[in-house]
């Protein structure tokens, strides 16, 4: 499989962007939720946690090919397998306070997914729209359902999960591979984790993609809004046809009477 070098182990919206963005400057092929995204692979990602759920075989080359660090979900949902693949490989687990991640979560990658996971083309339709629905497909399987098991609003239970992920982290992995980081500790800790020289003169990237995050997420619900109607629509054309075409198949057979 594809050299993973670096297997980030923190949940996402605890400085994954930024520790990507940092990650790249520093030589590596990083990817994080916005690889997905830009490059369609959701359904091998979704391939990935049916396999490990029916305990076959990860195909890792098909999703990280070319990569040699991982940040973010989901990759993060599979960093115990990561590191089985790549057993030299270095973990680094991002960290933030409870409370302060919870509401980030909530008010971003949860509530993207609830208004994705409101577009529902219908069956006829469900092909073109597949790549839409697998990326929110992909955040309910591993991410609402998943991890947090269709209880995120429960803030004091995935507090236990939250918790739970980071001991489990700390147990797993050797201690010679993992760094706790949080990112305003910037280049120092990261570099000399990895053995890499601190980039002269330049600041740590603070990348905070909350308001970008928002955006979007306002306008997958227009997006949602919109397609809800098309469906509608798209239903009762189909209706409307098949009707048409019943009609007239009885007006034909009439004919011939």
């Amino acid at each position: 499989m594809s050299d993973v070098e670096v297997i980030g182990a923190g949940f996402g919206r605890t400085g994954t962007l930024s520790l990507y963005t940092a990650l790249n400057r520093l030589g590596y092929k990083t990817h994080h939720m916005k690889e997905v995204i830009m490059t369609g692979t959701a359904s091998g990602w979704l391939q990935a946690a049916r396999d490990r759920a029916a305990g076959r075989p990860i195909n890792w080359d098909s999703i990280l090919g070319g990569y040699t660090a991982t940040v973010d979900w989901p990759a993060a949902a599979f960093y115990s397998e990561l590191l089985a693949a790549n057993p030299n490989a270095k973990v680094i687990l991002t960290l933030r306070d409870f409370d302060s991640w919870y509401e980030s979560a909530l008010a971003t990658v949860y509530t993207m997914g609830e208004c994705g996971s409101s577009i529902r083309p219908p069956a006829y339709l469900a092909p073109l729209f597949r790549p839409l629905t697998n990326l929110f497909s992909m955040n309910d399987l591993m991410f609402k359902d998943g991890i947090f098991e269709g209880r995120f609003l429960d803030k004091e239970f995935v507090r236990k999960v939250y918790e739970s992920h980071h001991a489990e982290v700390r147990r797993v992995v050797p201690p010679g591979q993992l760094l706790e980081f949080h990112v305003k500790e910037g280049w120092g800790p990261l570099c000399a984790f990895l053995g890499k020289p601190v980039p002269e003169g330049e600041p740590f990237p603070r990348v905070n993609d909350t308001a970008e995050f928002l955006g979007n997420i306002a306008k997958v619900r227009k997006l949602a809004r919109v397609l809800s109607v098309f469906f509608a629509a798209s239903n009762a054309a189909l209706v409307a046809a098949a009707a048409a075409s019943v009609v007239a198949a009885v007006q034909a057979i009439r004919n011939r009477l």
